[in-house]
């Protein structure tokens, strides 16, 4: 995974360059857009959880899509931007779910007499991101000040519980993960390197699910991270 994050980061760094050389020929446009390509990395942190829950290993996320950018004012540096994208998050955490026979998933805190070296719950989603834009840009201008926010809206494309010890993988399709998840976010940067950050309002799992010992599970995530912008 570190290899395919390095490969992502040494295209986009290639492409923003590329992208610079030829942009700087072209002439001003006063009724310039600025669409967007995205892509992100984040570390996600686990708030919420029920007690002695901790997280292990390295936790991620990967964040990519198009924005599209819709100006509101003559200067055309405040605007709104609605967009699509895709995205992966990875939680490594103490908390085991297992799959019963019947299909039900049971929650507890992995038990200190078993020796684990994975637990992990992944998801993949389909994003819609809407947002209140500000940028010092200009028609000439190409290198400028951001501050995006908004609201992103997640719709559930899979969800995986897995566990692996020395023995065994068990893996299982996680049907206790929330479906429609959103939450607010914030961006802000210049030029090519921008930090991003994200809490969702939403709750991880589905409401009233519950540990073994009575506990409600209902984590949700904060992350935050590096996000870069392509026009």
């Amino acid at each position: 995974m570190k290899r395919i994050i390095f490969f992502f980061l040494l295209c986009f760094n290639s492409l923003l360059w590329a992208q610079q050389d030829s942009l700087v020929v072209v002439e001003a446009d006063e009724k310039y857009f600025e669409d967007q390509f995205y892509f992100g990395i984040n570390y996600n942190l686990l708030t919420q959880a029920p007690s002695d829950i901790g997280q292990s290993s390295f936790s991620y996320g990967i964040i990519g899509g198009f924005i599209k950018d819709l100006p509101i004012n003559r200067r055309r540096n405040i605007g709104l931007g609605i967009g699509a994208g895709l995205s992966f998050n990875a939680i490594y955490s103490d908390l085991l779910a297992t799959e019963e026979a019947d299909g039900t998933i049971t929650y507890q805190k992995v038990p200190d007499d078993v020796s684990y070296s994975r637990n992990k719950l992944s998801m993949s989603f389909v994003e819609i991101p809407i947002e209140f834009r500000w940028r010092s840009s200009r028609a000439e201008d190409y290198r400028f000040w951001r501050i995006y926010g908004g609201v992103k809206l997640s719709y559930l494309i899979s969800g995986n519980s897995k566990f692996i010890t020395d023995d065994e993988t068990i893996k299982f399709s996680n049907k206790d993960v929330r479906d429609l998840q959103y939450g607010i976010y914030i961006s802000f940067g210049y030029n090519t390197w921008n930090f991003y950050a994200q809490y969702d309002l939403t709750n991880v799992f589905e409401d009233d699910i519950y540990t073994i010992d009575g506990e409600l599970v209902a984590p949700k995530i904060f992350n935050a991270g590096l996000i870069f912008y392509i026009l």
